[in-house]
């Protein structure tokens, strides 16, 4: 069966790739609901930290506390954004899949953070797709330019 809330994360990822952006999307969630949506808009923004993670928090706004939320990704989050739910104390990552960036599971592991990989093929297609299309901007939102 579809997550849902994974279906809504990939939604994210289509708004950002229709806008000319990486397709990367998150929702946080709490108690059932989704409280918080957003997509990489690195490059619709011209800003280098807003990451569909850092995207979905700020959407969010503030909650007080985080530690009783899930935060969905459809790519493994990065340092960047593992950081951001370590800070926040968030106790459970789902990710749509690792398989075309490894991002920093051992590291949210390390804090406590439960993570589960959905591998789902979506998601993968959705990003060799992109990276296959677009790789000096790919490099260059990991980094690696």
């Amino acid at each position: 069966m579809e997550d849902r809330f994974l279906k809504a994360a990939i939604e994210e990822a289509k708004k950002g790739l229709s806008e000319g952006g990486i397709p990367i999307g998150s929702v946080l969630v709490k108690d059932g609901k989704i409280i918080g949506r957003g997509h990489n808009k690195r490059v619709q923004e011209n800003n280098p930290v807003m990451h569909a993670e850092t995207d979905c928090l700020h959407s969010a706004g503030r909650i007080g506390t985080y530690r009783d939320t899930t935060l969905y990704s459809t790519l493994m989050p990065c340092y960047f954004c593992a950081g951001a739910a370590v800070q926040f104390g968030i106790k459970k990552v789902i990710v749509g899949e690792s398989k075309t960036f490894a991002g920093a599971r051992k590291f949210m592991e390390s804090h406590g953070i439960g993570v589960v990989d959905l591998h789902n093929t979506e998601c993968i297609q959705m990003m060799e797709d992109f990276i296959r299309k677009n790789p000096k901007l790919w490099n260059e939102d990991i980094g690696e330019l």
